[in-house]
């Protein structure tokens, strides 16, 4: 049974600690909703949203031919051009403007979602009113290295859910065979992407949402083997949690799993993916110290599901397994 799309919505505002803003953005859902329409729909609430406080404007390096002398000449790039005789110039200058980083992304986003294939006609008159709204603002060429250099500040952190938003959007469009155009990969079919989320959800929800447990963290765990050499050492993989919850008396370690099938099974009868409780039980064993809590930590297999309930319990001297 497929995730309820409102689902997905959740588990990104909680994943991206975003959560006063998914109250703000106001998101309704119906059952046929595809995920491009939800993403489409959150990224033009959030722009009308900016529009309302008024965009971001900034001074932006401006870089024109001039009749005469603005701002800081570009010598070597003025004798190129052969324009001293025409009395004219190459100046750079800074002019107060938005269009800024932050708003280009904006606009780049929404002009790729309007030549993006199967997005709702609706969502799609609404981004273009949206994108003429925006007009001044230029587009400016995608990737990883623009988002990874995004810098926010007291003034605009308000930009940090769109920027959110559009770069999963960024992520998830692809160029299509036809020029110009894109198509969207639908995430929720990627267990792998979709593992992370879900680790992502539950570690941001615990943070958020109890106060029982101080510490929420990811841990490295050592290896209690004894080790010789450094050679050996060498080859041992990173032991980390996905989750563990920690206070002054307890301990829970928390591995979250994320599959489209839950369950493995074998001759009609599920079971739980072995490999998933080997890792549950290597992390109750080699998290032990000289600490009390470590010796009764309790260790949870989490899967989200939607039709099927387990309720399942172990235990091994005196740590507790749960799934």
């Amino acid at each position: 049974m497929p995730i309820p799309i409102e689902n997905i919505y959740y588990l990104l505002c909680y994943s991206w600690n975003k959560l006063d803003e998914m109250k703000q953005v106001n998101v309704s859902v119906d059952g046929k909703i595809e995920l491009i329409d939800l993403l489409a729909k959150v990224l033009a609430n959030s722009a009308k949203i900016l529009l309302k406080r008024g965009v971001d404007k900034n001074y932006v390096d401006n870089t024109i031919e001039f009749s005469g002398v603005k701002g800081k000449v570009q010598i070597s790039e003025t004798l190129k051009r052969n324009l001293l005789h025409m009395q004219k110039s190459v100046c750079a200058f800074d002019i107060f403007s938005s269009d800024t980083i932050l708003n280009k992304i904006i606009v780049t986003t929404i002009y790729r979602l309007l030549r993006t294939t199967g997005l709702n006609e609706n969502l799609k008159s609404e981004l273009v009113v949206l994108y003429k709204m925006l007009s001044g603002i230029g587009l400016i060429e995608l990737s990883d290295r623009v988002f990874d250099g995004i810098r926010l500040n007291r003034n605009n952190h308000f930009y940090g859910f769109i920027m959110k938003v559009c770069q999963l959007l960024y992520e998830s469009t692809l160029p299509s065979e036809k020029n110009g155009r894109y198509k969207f990969s639908d995430f929720i079919k990627d267990d792998h992407k979709m593992n992370r989320l879900f680790e992502s959800f539950v570690r941001n929800f615990y943070k958020i949402e109890q106060k029982k447990f101080n510490t929420v963290k990811k841990e490295i765990l050592k290896w209690q083997f004894e080790i010789k050499d450094i050679e050996s050492s060498r080859y041992l993989p990173q032991m980390e949690t996905d989750i563990t919850l920690e206070n002054d008396t307890e301990k829970i370690i928390i591995d979250a799993k994320y599959y489209s099938e839950t369950m493995a099974v074998n001759y009609d009868r599920e079971k739980i993916k072995s490999a998933n409780l080997y890792q549950l039980f290597s992390y109750l064993i080699n998290q032990r110290s000289h600490e009390p809590k470590t010796q009764t930590t309790k260790g949870i297999l989490l899967y989200p599901t939607i039709d099927a309930d387990y309720d399942l319990h172990y235990r091994y001297e005196q740590h507790f397994a749960s799934v």
